[in-house]
């Protein structure tokens, strides 16, 4: 499953292929959506949730709460059934789901006319560590390059090379993690938030003192 984009996405794969998938892009309802689709793909594919041997999730780079959704549901879902959960970045699922066997990069968006971004020598291979920066910053170094993701439909002045695919796709996800599992388990990361920044809403520092009188 993964939630740190737009789409809400979740799929479940036996170990060879891609059993059941859902898609559906609602910046603002991931909470709403997610378990939903959870059972909705189970259903499918004529399975309860206990059958479930263990959980990938995406762990961004994403916006706070929308990430949240995900990992906070996939870690109880795994402390419920006693299986692993493992952590991939987001954007390596869309990589994986491009199929390019070149020098490409992703983009998400990351609000605030920004972009998580990273460079892939081709569908499987990153090359540097996720990052958030603004389209015209990084347009020189990403410069002849494709660029899959929304980020780049988002900035076309900046990734005049835009291809698909625009959202994210826990199917993808899901079979690059199949991949991994089969060729030792190498390649995971830990189910924590990667957020790249501060969360919008903060504390106020010179906040007013009420005391009674």
């Amino acid at each position: 499953m993964d939630t740190a984009t737009p789409a809400v996405t979740v799929a479940l794969h036996d170990g060879e292929t891609v059993v059941g998938s859902s898609e559906q892009v609602d910046a603002r309802r991931h909470g709403e959506l997610l378990l939903p689709a959870v059972d909705r793909v189970l259903k499918k594919a004529g399975l309860r949730l206990d059958a479930v041997t263990g959980i990938v999730v995406g762990v961004g780079p994403g916006p706070y709460t929308g990430l949240r959704v995900g990992l906070v549901t996939a870690a109880t879902f795994a402390s419920a059934l006693g299986v692993p959960v493992h952590g991939l970045c987001t954007l390596d699922g869309l990589a994986y789901a491009s199929g390019i066997e070149g020098p490409f990069a992703v983009a998400t968006d990351a609000r605030r006319k920004e972009v998580y971004w990273a460079r892939y020598e081709d569908s499987r291979t990153r090359v540097t560590d996720a990052a958030v920066d603004r389209p015209a910053d990084i347009a020189e170094r990403l410069a002849g390059l494709p660029v899959v993701g929304a980020g780049a439909r988002l900035y076309p002045e900046a990734f005049p090379d835009a291809r698909d695919p625009e959202h994210q796709s826990a199917a993808a996800l899901a079979a690059l993690a199949a991949e991994r599992l089969a060729a030792g388990g190498e390649g995971f990361l830990d189910p924590r938030p990667m957020y790249l920044r501060r969360p919008d809403a903060q504390v106020p520092k010179n906040y007013k003192v009420v005391t009674p009188k």
